[in-house]
């Protein structure tokens, strides 16, 4: 098999599971669909921020552990499936669980919350194996080109989902309709499995395994050396806590309309639609990889998003503006921030890179827990202020970085 085989091969297996993983996110999404679930079952704002931190930050920091576990293989495919397949079987264990709920209880809740962090951390565990393929099997001069044709194919499975995420909320009682979401996405996440079985994976040269101790002096020795990762980690601590801000959209909602399984459906749908829209206009006028601007537009309309949750009517339709902007700079960041990892790293240490990255996100950790404390003694107003403040230093980076694709 020659490299231009190869290379179509592996282009299309990345898009086999960005298809069926795009479908199988909107079943269990941690903005809409988890806050929602979690507040019907009896969950508060300080549960949303520990759950939120494990999902988003929590996440990213266990990609720093798992790494010395990743980096010394010869090949990391087999990783990569262990870490699915453990996040499929969560998924269909919490689909059981919430089909036999019954009355609530305080210690569901948190059963329900053990469950996620089991499935947020495998998902970390594959993410370096997934990160690190990538860099590997897809040529550099493809790479712009996979991210944003894997954008768009998810954009547009993300919104078959959605619509199939509203028609089960809107039609199935509580818990079942959840149940029913956990089942679907643990089927549908094992089928995207078939992508990477067909991945073929060039073997790597022996890596020494290092310590805890090592990785934190090799984290350090990295800071020293390479700005440009420590502003991509700027980048990370700055802009990402919009990504824990979004899930208390949900619960802010509450506080103003009622919010039911249908309504969390079309928030859902609205922010797919986000996604979808500003995607394709990426496919359409970005024509080299600029991820400069893409950085730009990200914090703009990330910055601007918690500022319109509190000033627009206490009406679903108005509120749903909050939604659509999420999904746009959510879809965006997703392109960007991948594309400058990639470029800033090398085949020899981007597993290091991708694992260093989530490490240094300290305050998509921290970040919720301390939103969720504050919203219980000050509201979400001060939270969403700050929010804002917090991403706008992300143009700093967005205006400093340098990479080779900022050159074309």
């Amino acid at each position: 098999m020659d490299e231009q085989q190869k290379q179509k091969i592996n282009f299309t297996a990345f898009l086999i599971h960005a298809l069926f993983l795009a479908l199988t996110l909107n079943f269990i999404d941690i903005n809409t669909v988890v806050p929602n679930m979690l507040a019907e079952l009896g969950g508060t704002a300080m549960h949303m921020g520990i759950l939120s931190a494990i999902m988003v930050g929590g996440n990213k920091f266990m990609q720093l552990v798992f790494a010395g576990m990743i980096v010394p293989l010869k090949k990391k495919k087999p990783a990569l499936l262990i870490g699915i397949y453990i996040r499929v079987t969560t998924l269909l264990i919490l689909g059981v669980f919430l089909r036999n709920l019954g009355e609530e209880a305080s210690w569901k809740v948190w059963a329900v919350m053990v469950i996620m962090t089991v499935f947020s951390f495998s998902g970390a565990y594959a993410n370096i194996s997934y990160t690190d393929i990538m860099g590997k099997v897809i040529a550099p001069s493809r790479r712009k080109k996979l991210l944003m044709v894997k954008q768009l194919i998810s954009s547009i499975g993300v919104i078959v989902s959605a619509l199939l995420v509203k028609i089960i909320l809107s039609n199935l009682p509580y818990p079942n309709n959840y149940s029913l979401l956990f089942l679907l996405a643990g089927l549908l996440l094992g089928l995207g499995t078939i992508g990477f079985w067909l991945i073929v994976e060039p073997q790597t040269l022996n890596v020494a395994k290092t310590t805890l101790q090592d990785k934190i002096k090799e984290f350090g020795t990295i800071l020293k050396r390479d700005p440009n990762f420590r502003k991509y980690l700027l980048l990370m601590n700055t802009t990402g806590v919009i990504t824990a801000t979004v899930p208390f959209f949900i619960l802010f909602a509450r506080q103003k309309f009622v919010v039911d399984g249908s309504l969390t459906g079309t928030f859902l749908l609205v922010q797919m639609t986000g996604a979808l829209g500003v995607t394709i206009g990426l496919n359409l006028f970005s024509k080299s990889p600029r991820y400069r601007v893409m950085l730009y537009l990200f914090v703009i309309i990330s910055a601007l998003t918690p500022i319109v949750a509190l000033i627009v009517p206490a009406v679903p339709a108005w509120y749903a503006l909050v939604f659509l902007l999420s999904g746009a700079g959510h879809s965006i960041n997703q392109i960007a921030s991948a594309g400058v990892l990639l470029e800033i790293s090398t085949d020899e240490n981007r597993a290091l890179y991708t694992g260093l990255s989530g490490a240094g996100s300290i305050m998509q950790v921290l970040y919720p827990l301390l939103a969720g404390y504050l919203v219980s003694l000050f509201g979400f107003t001060l939270v969403f202020i700050l929010t804002s403040i917090l991403i706008l230093l992300g143009l700093y980076v967005a205006k400093t970085i340098q990479c080779s694709p900022f050159s074309a």
